[in-house]
């Protein structure tokens, strides 16, 4: 943190910890909204179609909201989704001064998002524990976020600068911090950015488009939520792994469908596979099992626990260090079903 900035925050009584203890409660928030990976940019101009956007946005697999300062009616819509819908994550976006934090915050947002870098802004909402993401576009904004010990931060107006290669650019140097892209991103850009390590999540207003909600056009929202959500988890059936006794049958079976249908053989540490569709492993205590692929696993699993489908713990398997498969807490005729990265 610079000099300057460290006497500024001692004139206004700030002690050194108080960053430290802002991290930690920050990370939920920001923990829940990278899982999504979307964050829904909403400008609500009738109030009174806040519940039925809420309802829609949670049912349809994006239970995180963050409703802009650009109607009148913006508080009136948080403390509505609030009221309704404790569990959702919603935040406030185009918070451009102290009084527009604190009326949202007082209405029950759980984070912040600004266009730019208030320094009164990112002060206020330190000093009152509520995750603040800021919009930065260069590396000087975005040191000036790092002095503050922010972690995350949004890049705006993303697809206007230069998009993704622009991000990737300007991110370089900067090894632990994480974005948000925000401003231009569609539907047929958002897996590019999201398969950037460095970005959590990114924020979009086309599932939530101005027009769609003047109209009451919930099933065209609906529909839009849940291609958004299927991009980004890619789920698709992948094989189905058999076990067998021993090494020898592993081999036997596997030969025989090779033979059968023409299927090459490809074998790994652990498996021998016919093609891409039939995987034998040798393990006796085990449930045959269908391979669900998904872009996403943490973000897969998520979704799913979601519908009440959880992992089981004990079957993770890492590779590197990454997660890249583990069981599902559900039969299917016999079959358990696996989640794998892909």
């Amino acid at each position: 943190m610079s000099t300057v900035i460290s006497l500024l925050l001692m004139a206004d009584g700030w002690r050194a910890n108080h960053i430290d203890e802002y991290r930690l409660s920050m990370n939920n928030i920001l923990e829940h909204i990278g899982i999504m990976g979307i964050l829904p940019v909403a400008i609500v101009e009738d109030e009174n179609k806040a519940v039925p956007l809420a309802q829609t946005l949670s049912e349809n697999g994006l239970p995180v909201i963050e409703v802009t300062l650009r109607t009148q009616t913006a508080v009136h819509v948080v403390e509505r989704i609030v009221k309704f819908f404790p569990d959702m994550l919603v935040g406030a976006g185009t918070v451009l001064t102290v009084a527009d934090a604190k009326s949202v915050i007082d209405a029950g947002a759980r984070f912040i998002v600004s266009p730019g870098l208030s320094v009164k802004v990112v002060e206020y909402c330190i000093g009152k524990s509520i995750p603040i993401i800021p919009g930065v576009l260069t590396p000087t904004e975005i040191q000036q976020a790092l002095e503050y010990g922010l972690e995350v931060v949004k890049f705006f107006p993303a697809e206007a600068i230069g998009g993704l290669s622009y991000l990737k650019a300007v991110a370089a140097p900067f090894k632990n911090l994480k974005f948000i892209p925000t401003g231009g991103i569609e539907q047929s850009t958002l897996l590019s950015y999201l398969q950037f390590p460095k970005v959590i999540a990114c924020g979009g207003s086309w599932m939530v488009h101005p027009e769609m909600l003047k109209t009451g056009q919930f099933e065209k929202i609906a529909s839009c939520t849940r291609q958004a959500v299927a991009s980004v988890l890619g789920f698709e059936l992948k094989h189905i792994g058999l076990y067998t006794r021993s090494t020898a049958d592993a081999y036997k079976a596997t030969a025989q469908l090779a033979k059968m249908i023409q299927y090459s053989v490809r074998e790994t540490e652990d498996s021998l596979f016919s093609e891409n569709y039939v995987e034998e492993l040798q393990h006796i205590s085990s449930d045959d099992f269908i391979a669900l692929g998904t872009n996403f696993i943490e973000r897969g699993a998520a979704h799913l626990a979601q519908k009440g489908i959880v992992v089981k713990p004990e079957t993770k398997q890492f590779q590197n260090g990454q997660l890249v498969a583990v069981d599902l807490d559900l039969d299917i005729n016999g079959f358990a079903l696996r989640l794998i990265q892909v």
